[in-house]
């Protein structure tokens, strides 16, 4: 499946495989928050279009366009200013590239996951990418005025991944007691009842290494039965660069350097 990114002359977007680690994440004791393989997942699940240079924008709560301060540098490139361009306490970034997805397939267009910023919030939106001859913005909402927030260069501000259109509305919700499948009560039984068993031998017993200190099924891939159940299964992502001779390059997503026992 191509992901394409189509550059007008002189556009040159800094993108790259979404990175795994959070600096809140490193920070957590032991790194401990890296235990959590859906964050990790998460992270990683898409493509971050960074910005090239540092600036300060400030909300002063007003509903105008010109309730944004945004201060640049001198060097900041005209054709890549953020903007006030709606008005509401929003921050308007202009992505410098056309994006193509095959017929069928949206493109997700979101803030990087796990990756809060006090002050201000990215909005979301999903971009039909399979025919729209035009580029889209990512904005980003001030949650609280007379605040300054400071954005640095490099620093994603985008992140996008191709969803397909349709898939949602053909999925058929329902509500099942586990008492109507005897199998997945037994299992979820016996994954509560080590769930407890392991809490409790954690809190009379001093583990041998920072990775006893966790259950590991999950991030293993085995039920409760400790049998491996996807053949599918991931621990980590590794999606390709956008390839051209004339993009820019971003730099390389940072690898989580703390231990993991897989």
């Amino acid at each position: 499946m191509d992901l394409i990114c189509y550059l007008h002359p002189g556009w040159e977007p800094l993108i790259r495989p979404a990175e795994a680690t959070r600096e809140w994440m490193t920070n957590t004791p032991e790194s401990f928050a890296y235990r959590c393989l859906p964050l990790d997942i998460a992270n990683a699940h898409g493509w971050e279009i960074l910005w090239p240079f540092g600036f300060n924008a400030c909300w002063t709560g007003g509903t105008g366009t010109d309730a944004v301060l945004i201060h640049v540098p001198p060097h900041a490139d005209p054709d890549r200013m953020p903007v006030s361009l709606f008005g509401q306490g929003v921050l308007t970034f202009h992505i410098q590239g056309l994006f193509r997805t095959p017929p069928g397939w949206n493109l997700w267009v979101s803030g990087s996951p796990n990756r809060p910023k006090d002050g201000i919030y990215p909005l979301t939106g999903i971009v039909e990418t399979d025919w729209a001859s035009y580029t889209f913005t990512m904005n980003w909402k001030f949650t609280r005025p007379n605040h300054w927030v400071r954005f640095e260069a490099g620093e994603p501000i985008c992140f996008v991944f191709p969803v397909q259109r349709g898939h949602l509305e053909a999925v058929t919700p329902r509500l099942v007691s586990m008492t109507d499948e005897p199998e997945v009560m037994r299992q979820f039984n016996e994954w509560s009842r080590s769930r407890n068993a392991f809490h409790e031998k954690m809190a009379t017993e001093t583990p041998q290494s920072g990775s006893d200190k966790w259950q590991k099924d999950y991030y293993r891939g085995v039920d409760a039965d400790s049998r491996p159940v996807a053949p599918d299964h991931q621990t980590k992502l590794r999606l390709a660069p956008f390839n051209s001779a004339t993009a820019a390059s971003a730099p390389a997503a940072s690898r989580s350097t703390h231990r993991r026992d897989e």
